[in-house]
């Protein structure tokens, strides 16, 4: 269980800025311990301060020792200027770990995005436990994904995504473009994967776990369809060109998130998930 006893601030300050510095949760726990914590109590401070269920904290201090991967630099406001592209970061919040960017993508950009996502799209899909690609009832839109470094547009793009994020561009995941029409959504989830799930190992065998997401709106619709962060409180308009970016860490409940239903016209999409790792994609896909 979580910790029902006062956490002095200065304490819930030092947790978070060791985190996000890049220390694992072993390492806060042992400084902890060093100073005098009760092991116990340290958890459970933990837990409450990182929002982690204690479950997936010990998830962390049980598995087996591995090198922590990558983590991405969060947007910084109030402007960014990216090779010629301008935009600002217009909203900030720190837990859960959340930029909107106003005019990330240009009008030019979102069209031709579309159109060429348009003639590819399928059922969109979620990834089971066992890694691969699974019809799930929580997404009822349709989609498609374009390759690494596909065409000039989508390597502009990641470009731009991996220096506004500084990590390169191998750890992001192909852009995937979905549309959405009227009572079409993405019910509440977390883009993380669950290391408690059978298939968590194949899952992240490639490019590890997602520690970062980027959701980018091709379009403006005419009702409904914005990004809900039903744990903080906020949501985040669809308006074409702009975009809202979320980090986290694994077992981060603040991070839940919603596509909301479209209620009036239609929603255009473009997600890039980013890992702590190189993603490499089989020759299966």
């Amino acid at each position: 269980m979580k910790s029902h006893l006062p956490i002095r601030p200065e304490l819930r300050d030092w947790i978070l800025t060791t985190t996000r510095a890049g220390h694992s949760v072993d390492e806060v726990l042992r400084l902890m311990h060093e100073t005098g914590y009760d092991p116990r109590q340290s958890r459970s401070i933990v837990a409450t301060v990182l929002n982690m269920p204690v479950s997936a904290l010990d998830a962390h201090t049980q598995a087996p020792k591995v090198q922590q991967g990558r983590r991405t630099r969060h947007p910084e406001p109030p402007r960014m200027t990216i090779d010629g592209r301008s935009f600002n970061v217009s909203t900030c919040i720190e837990r859960p770990i959340v930029r909107v960017l106003d005019d990330f993508l240009s009008a030019d950009e979102c069209d031709v995005l579309i159109e060429q996502a348009k003639p590819r799209l399928q059922r969109a899909k979620t990834v089971d436990s066992g890694g691969k690609q699974q019809i799930d009832a929580r997404r009822t839109s349709e989609g498609m994904f374009f390759g690494i470094g596909e065409s000039p547009l989508i390597k502009r793009i990641e470009a731009r995504i991996a220096t506004m994020l500084s990590i390169p561009v191998d750890h992001g995941e192909g852009l995937q473009v979905l549309h959405y029409l009227p009572g079409q959504q993405y019910e509440p989830h977390y883009d993380w994967f669950d290391p408690e799930q059978p298939g968590f190992a194949a899952i992240t065998a490639k490019g590890g776990q997602r520690i970062a997401s980027l959701v980018m709106y091709l379009n403006t619709p005419d009702s409904g369809g914005g990004t809900a962060f039903p744990e903080v409180g906020l949501t985040v308009t669809a308006l074409r060109g702009s975009a809202v970016y979320f980090a986290y860490d694994t077992g981060d409940t603040s991070s839940l998130h919603a596509g909301l239903p479209v209620t009036k016209g239609e929603k255009w999409i473009a997600t890039k998930w980013l890992r702590e790792w190189p993603f490499q994609v089989s020759p299966q896909g």
